[in-house]
């Protein structure tokens, strides 16, 4: 019930961190945006700041319905995920102090 709550929580402070007043993502009520965006920066942040298998961030990140997938590039150290191949997002691991961000 715990985790539940924490990932609810996750979910509505979303637009509220990636859409800030400094930042340049504006989010449009919509849906499949929301949800490529939680996957590229959450997904980013359980492998490059948590360090657990990829494997184990998708089940952890997994929403139901299933509409945004995901491709990490341990090299660049970014996420990239799209939803329904229209809308997409990036996040980038920028260090211990600050994690990943959204680009």
């Amino acid at each position: 019930m715990r985790r539940t709550a924490l990932v609810g929580l996750l979910a509505l402070a979303a637009p509220l961190v990636c859409c800030g007043p400094s930042s340049p993502r504006q989010y449009q009520d919509n849906d499949l945006e929301l949800a490529s965006v939680y996957a590229a920066k959450e997904v980013c942040s359980c492998v490059f700041v948590m360090k657990q298998p990829e494997a184990f961030c998708r089940a952890w990140t997994k929403a139901n319905p299933s509409v945004a997938s995901f491709r990490v590039d341990t090299q660049a150290r970014t996420v990239e995920s799209s939803a329904l191949l229209l809308w997409g997002a990036k996040a980038r691991f920028t260090g211990a102090r600050s994690g990943c961000v959204l680009e």
